[in-house]
């Protein structure tokens, strides 16, 4: 029963190893513009390392926040502050709309490409347009997008803009009696959370460079 239990550790002990290399494969893949969607790159990532194994999406993403981290050293903190600080400027442009931050700028993970993401709630999603315009923001397009999730298709606007200072925006507009609604990060696992206006005021006044990541 002990040598069968040993056996069974090691081949835990691995996949487990496995899945750390086919993981850091695919963020590779993923930073450096090999691929662009995180199940692709683990399929190409497993095919390149000969193996069967798989990792998470969180997997995946943690070691991605690594490679970032290693590519781009300390000027990367500090583009996490300065698009956290747009963003708040912008929030707080959104505020009626209960704006609230997600994606890497919301986690902390950000990398090179990456764009301002925040949420807003209100049935009229063409007066989010004209708000942005107005307040100096450079609105490139809008649609509409449909996805399933658990066989329901659910629609939202999206608009991609640009700061004044050049940094990439998408602003997604969602019907009004979705804010208290919860989420689930399709790749951290977690609940997608984000931050409000006060929330972020505050982090940027305490610990502006901190992340949102499952330990």
């Amino acid at each position: 029963m002990a040598g069968e239990n040993y056996m069974d550790a090691s081949k835990r002990r691995g996949a487990s190893v496995l899945r750390c290399r086919v993981a850091r494969e695919a963020a590779v893949l993923l930073y450096f513009g090999g691929e662009r969607e995180c199940r692709q790159a683990k399929l190409r990532a497993a095919e390149a390392l000969r193996v069967r194994v798989l990792p998470t999406n969180l997997e995946v993403a943690l070691e991605l926040d690594k490679v970032a981290e290693e590519n781009e050293g300390s000027a990367r903190q500090e583009r996490l502050i300065n698009m956290r600080e747009e963003a708040l400027k912008i929030m707080k442009h959104l505020k009626a709309y209960h704006p609230v931050l997600i994606g890497s700028v919301w986690r902390g993970t950000i990398r090179r490409g990456s764009d301002i993401d925040i949420s807003v709630y209100h049935d009229a999603p063409e007066e989010v347009v004209i708000l942005l315009k107005k307040t100096n923001i450079a609105v490139s397009s809008a649609e509409w997008v449909t996805v399933t999730k658990s066989g329901k298709p659910e629609a939202s606007f999206h608009i991609y803009a640009l700061a004044p200072d050049g940094q990439k925006i998408e602003v997604v507009v969602r019907s009004a009696d979705e804010a208290n609604r919860k989420r689930k990060c399709e790749v951290f696992g977690d609940e997608l959370t984000g931050l409000s206006v006060a929330e972020l005021e505050k982090l940027l006044k305490e610990n502006p460079t901190q992340k949102f990541i499952p330990c």
